[in-house]
């Protein structure tokens, strides 16, 4: 069951938004100590966090051949079909967004264009605990692919037989993704931003994990390593109104607090009924859920919130910013020009977040705590630069160059003047 708020007023909205802080000053002083360590032992740092952390005593990083090979006979013939057509999906959908250069004459004879450059060296964190998260390596391996970057490093902890799970093995080999170390935690973060022996230094971070790895990622990320986006716990917001489906929508907020005991769910709604036949549904199913402790603890973090409206609850939605937003009612797909800040849209009963979490085709990586406001869920312009690029001819510089001297006079910046004088005295001499 979660707690059912009805009716706030609008200036209690900001703190009904407001995530709970896990960020503890142990755990900050405890990832600072790790990355640390990573970066001035490197290799040796890695085999000691795994033997203390996960139980493991590690002959190597690497992930062999043999282990590769193994994954296949350890995984059903239905899972690796589940896979690939997952796989199938996401490239088409990430396919699709390729962005093609165009040529833009800006004034005659002035030419201006954008082109993507992949970024050349990546790393990807896939977490590989009670939960190995294999459909991670789709998402972030696919538009990584894509976008042509040259080295795809891939960080997973290693179980209790210090092996990798067999799903993420077998997602990487049909990616052809073969660097795959035994690292978890904050101690992969450190080596993939600071590089180790056997660990190659990369440009870009990528991946979801807990509050350890959030915090390594955010923190090599003030040391100039660029990172996917500051990602926390998992998050739902479910709009539903008396067209909703109790049963499904109960599911979907059990889906979402099962990620976690951080999680959170949200649900909004303009009926009170509605509301009281979901968390009677809460109730029934989650006696039937392994994962019940986890999920209770995240319940205790959510609530339901009873509004005037539906056009209140996407307001409220966009105020709160979700990972996940699902219009679980009926016509939800008129309300699209209103969603102004969401990671991504779940529109009707069957549009369930599980769909998107595997195998619609878009990416489940996304940003929470809020920072949809001004963040994107990863896609293929995540492994790519933008670089710009121009070509003046004779004719153009004859036409915009005396614009540019008389700004470049305006702020007093003599060189940048002089620059465009002497090719303009050149070309009005000739």
């Amino acid at each position: 069951m979660i707690e059912v708020i009805k009716y706030p007023e609008k200036a209690l909205w900001l703190a009904l938004t407001t995530r709970a802080s896990v960020l503890t000053s142990a755990i900050q002083k405890t990832v600072v100590t790790i990355v640390e360590s990573v970066q001035s032992l490197g290799d040796q740092a890695l085999f000691d966090y795994t033997l203390q952390f996960d139980q493991v005593k590690l002959e190597r990083l690497t992930v062999g051949e043999e282990e590769f090979k193994s994954a296949k006979n350890l995984i059903g013939f239905s899972q690796m079909e589940a896979i690939k057509l997952a796989k199938r999906n996401i490239e088409k959908f990430h396919a699709a967004f390729c962005e093609q250069p165009q040529k833009i004459e800006t004034t005659k004879g002035v030419f201006c264009w954008r082109d993507s450059r992949p970024i050349e060296r990546v790393g990807l964190y896939i977490p590989g605990g009670s939960a190995p998260l294999f459909s991670s390596v789709l998402m972030l391996g696919i538009p990584a692919l894509l976008a042509g970057c040259k080295e795809i490093i891939l960080c997973t902890p290693p179980n209790k037989e210090g092996k990798v799970d067999p799903l993420i093995l077998y997602t990487a080999e049909l990616l052809g993704i073969k660097n795959i170390f035994k690292v978890g935690g904050a101690q992969a973060v450190g080596a993939m931003a600071y590089g180790t022996e056997s660990i190659t230094k990369v440009d870009k971070i990528f991946g979801p994990g807990n509050q350890y790895v959030t915090l390594a990622k955010m923190l090599v990320q003030m040391d100039g390593i660029a990172i996917d986006m500051p990602a926390g716990p998992s998050e739902v917001l479910v709009v539903a109104d008396r067209t909703s489906n109790a049963k499904y929508v109960a599911s979907d907020l059990l889906a979402q607090a099962e990620h976690g005991e951080d999680s959170q769910v949200i649900l909004l709604s303009n009926d009170l009924s509605i509301i009281e036949r979901i968390n009677q549904e809460i109730k029934v199913q989650l006696e039937s859920l392994p994962r019940q402790l986890i999920v209770k603890k995240a319940l205790q973090n959510s609530r339901a919130i009873l509004l005037e409206n539906i056009d209140q609850c996407i307001e409220f939605s966009n105020c709160y910013a979700p990972e996940h937003l699902i219009l679980a009612f009926n016509n939800s797909a008129s309300y699209e020009a209103k969603i102004q800040n969401a990671g991504s849209v779940f529109f009707g009963r069957y549009s369930c977040e599980s769909i998107g979490d595997y195998a619609s085709g878009t990416n489940h990586t996304l940003p929470t705590g809020g920072f949809a406001k001004s963040y994107s869920g990863v896609s293929v312009d995540s492994f790519v630069k933008k670089v710009t690029f121009q070509h003046v001819t004779r004719g153009g510089f004859l036409n915009i160059g005396k614009s540019v001297e008389v700004m470049a006079e305006a702020e007093h910046l003599v060189a940048h003047k002089q620059s465009i004088s002497l090719r303009l005295n050149d070309l009005i001499n000739d």
